[in-house]
C-alpha cells in the first residue's frame, strides 16, 4: 500500500499559460500539462518549481483540469518567497510540475446529498470534487460552502438558487458553480456584500438543521481547509453522526513520502500510525485524525 504512489507520480515541464492576480495577493495559475490533467483527481496536488534558483519545490492543490486541452489550474496566496517568484511568472514561461500526488477523495454512493466546504487556499479541492460529481451523475448534487478573510479570488454575485436553512441576506455565490447548476454559499468574518457573517461551519449547521432526519442521513461532508477549520468539521460530523473526509494542509518538502516531514497522527485499525500527507494523504477519513 505504501508504494502505490511510485507508478503514479510524473515530472513533466509545463507551460504557463496563464497566472492571473487577484486582490488578497491571491493568483489562478493555469499551466498546460497533459500528464497531470490526465491522471489527477479531486484532492490531488502538485510540487512546483517556482524557479530554476528556488531548489525546494511547493505543494500546490490541483483546482481544476481538462485531460482534452491538457491543461491544469491552481489557486495560491503569495506567502514566502516561492510564491513570489511564482507570482512573477509569465504566459510561455516553463514551469517543472511533479504530480499528481496524493490519495484523493472518493465519493460515497451510499450518501448521495454531498456537503463540501472549502477554506481560503482549500477552495481548490472542493472546486475539483464539484466538477467530478457534477459530471459523474445527476443524482449527486451537492451544496458547497466556501470561506475566506480576504477578498473571494472570483467576483461573487447573488445566487438565483434557493437554498433551506440560509440566514436573510446570506445570497453571494460562487459563479462557476451557479453556472454549474451547483448551490453555493459564500462565509466570511469581513463583512463582505451577501456572505454568511461567520464561519463556513456555523452556515453548515443552519443547512443541517433543516434536513429532516432521513435527508440528514444522506450527508456525506468534504472539506479542506486550515487545520482548525477541519478540526471544527470533523467536530461538526460527529455531533450530527455524518461521514467525513478531510484533505489535510501540511509543510511539505520532498512530497512522494521519503521525508516524512508531514506526518499526522491517524488511527488505524491496527492502532494509531504515523501517517504521511503527502502520499498517505491527504485526504483521510475525519474521524481517524488526532486532531490534537
Amino acid at each position: 500500500m505504501s508504494r502505490e504512489h511510485r507508478n503514479s507520480i510524473f515530472v513533466e515541464s509545463a507551460e504557463v499559460l496563464a497566472n492571473d492576480a487577484f486582490p488578497g495577493d491571491q493568483y489562478v495559475l493555469r499551466v498546460h500539462a497533459p500528464k497531470l490533467a490526465a491522471a489527477a483527481r479531486a484532492g490531488s496536488f502538485a510540487h512546483l518549481q517556482c524557479d530554476v534558483l528556488l531548489p525546494m519545490r511547493r505543494p500546490l492543490s490541483v483546482m481544476r483540469v481538462d485531460p482534452r486541452r491538457g491543461w491544469a489550474e491552481f489557486l495560491y496566496k503569495v506567502v514566502g518567497a516561492g510564491t513570489s517568484l511564482l507570482a512573477e511568472k509569465h504566459p510561455g514561461q516553463a514551469l517543472s510540475i511533479l504530480g499528481p500526488v496524493g490519495t484523493p477523495f472518493h465519493a460515497a454512493d451510499s450518501h448521495p446529498l454531498p456537503l463540501l466546504m472549502g477554506g481560503g487556499v482549500g477552495i481548490p479541492p472542493m472546486v475539483f470534487l464539484a466538477d467530478e460529481l457534477r459530471a459523474r451523475d445527476t443524482a449527486f448534487r451537492p451544496f458547497v460552502i466556501m470561506g475566506s478573510e480576504v477578498p473571494f479570488p472570483f467576483a461573487t454575485r447573488p445566487s438565483q438558487t434557493l437554498v433551506a436553512g440560509m440566514p436573510p441576506g446570506v445570497i453571494a455565490c460562487m459563479p462557476l458553480m451557479e453556472d454549474w447548476g451547483i448551490a453555493s454559499r459564500l462565509a466570511s468574518l469581513r463583512g463582505y456584500p451577501g456572505c454568511f457573517d461567520g464561519y463556513v461551519t456555523d452556515l453548515a449547521r443552519a443547512w443541517l438543521d433543516t434536513l429532516d432526519e432521513e435527508r440528514r442521513r444522506q450527508v456525506h461532508i468534504y472539506a479542506c481547509g486550515p487545520t482548525p477549520m477541519l478540526s471544527a468539521t470533523a467536530a461538526l460530523a460527529r455531533e450530527y453522526s455524518l461521514p467525513c473526509q478531510v484533505c489535510l494542509e501540511e509543510y511539505m518538502a520532498c512530497a512522494v513520502g521519503g521525508c516524512a516531514g508531514c506526518a499526522v497522527r491517524i488511527d488505524t485499525p491496527e492502532g494509531p500510525a504515523m501517517k504521511r500527507v503527502c502520499v498517505d494523504g491527504p485526504v483521510f477519513d475525519a474521524h481517524t485524525v488526532h486532531w490534537q
